[in-house]
């Protein structure tokens, strides 16, 4: 019986043995291995290390350096990654796990296209260096570091931010290439489309002036844009969009209105306040004179404001009654107060028509009477042309003297020969034409017609003695009696159509007196034709016939033309 308990009790002790190594044989088997990835409980932590329970025989220690973003406390559950053992126990590396993790969620965003959390730590060349928490930081370039861009690089440094992964390894090396840009721009679309979905026209909303443009100022929303028009920043002008608000200044505006096409907002300041053309027609009228300020100028005219938010328009046309005016900034200034006439406006457009020479008589009116055909007037000579001069009658009133009506007898090839700027001359009103407001001068009409004078004296057939002005290819011009000029065609300078005229001519020279035949006179041309050949023809003619009356009065025979001939032989 004894036997039996002791061989009971030895089989027991054997199994009880053999129980203890297997435990302990599959203890050592489970234990985890250097470069897994373990999960244990924080057990103690100390100023150097925190000690972690991952179910090994001895705690694993990971250096409390590895906890940046704060300690854990005992009994947290930790991830870690086992790099050994040494003597103390199992070397455990936080970090190494965390960049283990994060470099599988890398992974796993590069795959989905979804962003990751990364800090720009690093101003490189051409970009920036980003801490992703994995081994390796990654690129980004700088022209997708924002959505707009960044004239300050450093400005970035330090940023948390998210990024899409745009390249993950290169020649098989972990190499990562991010983009900030593309993220920003969809978060961006996204808060725009919220806007659009949530917003009316007609509500009030908040934004900071973020830039300025020559037509407004751009209005920071909450990471996209909407426009403050430079019209619709007051009812009144506004000269310049930085003159009214200010960069970075938090302002309440009106959405006035919305396109989410073209994902546009426009809005408004002047719409917290009533339109001052709801009364426009209850305070002026057509024909009304009224005060105004000079607020802008413009090539075609001047901006006047007649009250706060309605301004109308001077076109330079309507600046003066006589005076032609190139620029507005002849007549007025910016600034200036004046007076004008509302010629007509438009209240759904918001415009008004200004004439600022209605305040005044229109001198058109009456310079019929004053400057009626016939009228003797001096003036002053204050530009000259190529075909004529224009003289100042009186002030805006200027008459035109055409180079023909300077004088009757000279042939004027440029007015700048007979007239000079600022010459004072007297001239007669030849026309006078109000509609078109131009009026014609003329000297030579001061006097009478010479022409009328030379054609009733001298007709066709008379002769009289002229004195040679010039000598050309085609004839002699001759200067006859009340400075009349005439031509001696060079078929009638020689009497002898045998004799060519290049040889007739070198008889005469310029200066010398001439007798010549009225061949022609026109007055309505001014142009007179003279004859030496027929001229003396003429005297011919009368020698003959004083000839023969002569022998009818002294004999009884029968004269003839040769006795005639005989007897200037004769003699």
């Amino acid at each position: 019986m004894e036997e039996k308990e002791v061989e009971k009790e030895a089989s027991q002790s054997s199994k009880g043995t053999f129980q203890t190594q297997l435990e302990e044989s599959l203890k050592e088997f489970s234990a985890p291995q250097a470069g897994q990835l373990v999960e244990g409980t924080v057990v103690q932590i100390t100023n150097d290390y925190v000690y972690v329970d991952i179910g090994d025989k001895s705690e694993g220690l990971i250096p409390t350096i590895e906890f940046a973003e704060g300690l854990p406390k005992e009994g947290d559950k930790v991830h870690a990654l086992l790099t050994g053992h040494n003597s103390n126990g199992p070397v455990l590396s936080k970090k190494k796990a965390d960049s283990k993790r994060l470099l599988k969620e890398v992974n796993q965003a590069y795959k989905d296209k979804t962003p990751v959390s990364g800090v720009i730590s690093k101003v490189v060349k051409s970009g920036y260096e980003v801490n992703l928490g994995i081994d390796r930081a990654a690129f980004l370039p700088i022209s997708q570091a924002d959505s707009e861009k960044v004239e300050k690089p450093e400005s970035l440094l330090g940023l948390k931010s998210k990024f899409y992964i745009e390249r993950l390894y290169s020649d098989n090396k972990l190499n990562p290439v991010v983009n900030r840009r593309k993220y920003l721009e969809e978060e961006i679309d996204s808060k725009r489309d919220n806007f659009f979905n949530t917003v009316n026209i007609g509500d009030s909303v908040k934004g900071s002036v973020k830039s300025f443009t020559s037509f407004g100022a751009f209005i920071d929303l909450g990471g996209f844009d909407g426009l403050l028009h430079i019209n619709d920043m007051s009812w009144g002008h506004v000269a310049r969009p930085k003159d009214f608000v200010k960069k970075g200044q938090e302002i309440e505006l009106k959405v006035i209105r919305l396109d989410p096409a073209d994902k546009r907002i426009n809005l408004s300041l002047k719409h917290f306040t009533e339109d001052p053309w709801v009364h426009f027609e209850e305070k002026y009228h057509v024909n009304d004179v009224v005060k105004g300020k000079v607020t802008k100028l413009t090539e075609f005219g001047a901006f006047v404001e007649l009250e706060k938010g309605i301004e109308g328009l001077v076109h330079i046309s309507e600046f003066s009654w006589t005076k032609k005016v190139s620029k507005p900034s002849d007549m007025v200034n910016v600034g200036q107060d004046v007076e004008a006439m509302i010629l007509g406006y438009d209240i759904q457009a918001g415009r008004v028509s200004l004439g600022l020479k209605q305040t005044t008589d229109n001198p058109w009116d009456s310079i019929e009477e004053k400057y009626a055909v016939g009228t003797k007037v001096t003036g002053k000579i204050v530009k000259i042309t190529n075909v004529g001069a224009f003289v100042a009658l009186e002030e805006g009133i200027d008459g035109f003297l055409h180079a023909e009506d300077i004088s009757w007898t000279k042939k004027i090839k440029h007015p700048g020969s007979e007239l000079s700027v600022d010459q004072e001359v007297e001239v007669c009103v030849i026309e006078c034409d109000v509609e078109s407001h131009k009026i014609k001068v003329g000297i030579k009409q001061l006097t009478d017609d010479p022409w009328v004078q030379f054609a009733q004296e001298y007709k066709v057939g008379s002769t009289l003695e002229g004195e040679i002005t010039s000598i050309t290819d085609f004839g002699v011009f001759v200067k006859a009696p009340y400075g009349i000029e005439g031509l001696i065609n060079k078929a009638n300078l020689s009497d002898d159509r045998e004799v060519p005229y290049e040889e007739a001519i070198t008889k005469y020279n310029v200066g010398d007196k001439i007798n010549v035949y009225v061949v022609d006179v026109n007055t309505n041309k001014e142009k007179v034709a003279f004859s030496v050949r027929e001229y003396k023809r003429k005297q011919q003619r009368d020698e003959i016939s004083q000839y023969m009356s002569s022998a009818n009065d002294d004999g009884d025979g029968a004269f003839t033309l040769g006795d005639l001939l005989k007897t200037k032989n004769e003699e």
